[in-house]
């Protein structure tokens, strides 16, 4: 089936686009195995906290908003944290482009649009294909941390990792670091989710 010039040119950019992160990629995390990843991180308050806690753990955060990304970046360039890495990235790309070995210690899900509108769900982050992907990338009891204002979107994430044969919820676990985020700070209330991915899955 023959594409359209218009798609033909966004699946280039697609593929450019790809592999300019495969090479930042293969970069920054030459001779890593493991990372603690943040999906979703914003303008970076929370991983920049947290590496700082954590100086001898390899943190890196996405997101999809450019101009978020270059105020995270700004925030490890002024501490000077060289176990931070920040990138403009859509979620399952980076998967796909991340160094095969890499491995997940743990995943935070901080305030993800919840794309209230029944039409939009597929747009959430929090699906059964990312879920599995999710699993096959962890560490030996790495978990995933989602927390959300929205009651349905947590409903659905805790839906998803039962029905899910790659995660188990962990509901009497302590939330991994707390630090005041922005979206946080403008919550009335939230609920948390933590799930451990099941063994067996390398």
């Amino acid at each position: 089936m023959e594409i359209s010039q218009a798609h033909a040119r966004e699946l280039e950019k697609q593929q450019q686009r790809k592999e300019a992160l495969r090479v930042a990629c293969d970069t920054a995390f030459a001779g890593c195995s493991s990372l603690f990843f943040e999906a979703g991180c914003g303008h970076g308050h929370w991983l920049t906290s947290f590496s700082i806690a954590n100086p001898d753990t390899k943190c890196v955060g996405i997101d999809l908003i450019a101009g978020r990304i270059s105020k995270a970046n700004a925030k490890k360039a002024k501490r000077s944290l060289e176990n931070m890495h920040f990138y403009k990235a859509e979620l399952l790309e980076f998967l796909e482009v991340l160094p095969p070995n890499i491995r997940f210690s743990n995943v935070v899900f901080l305030f993800p649009d919840p794309w209230p509108k029944a039409r939009h769900h597929k747009k959430r982050m929090i699906q059964m294909p990312l879920l599995e992907g999710l699993a096959q990338r962890m560490s030996p009891d790495g978990k995933l941390y989602f927390r959300t204002d929205d009651r349905s979107y947590y409903e659905w994430t805790c839906d998803h990792i039962e029905q899910s044969d790659f995660w188990e919820m962990k509901p009497q676990d302590q939330w991994i670091f707390e630090e005041d985020t922005y979206f946080q700070n403008l919550m009335g209330s939230y609920f948390s989710v933590i799930a451990r991915a099941l063994p067996g899955l390398k």
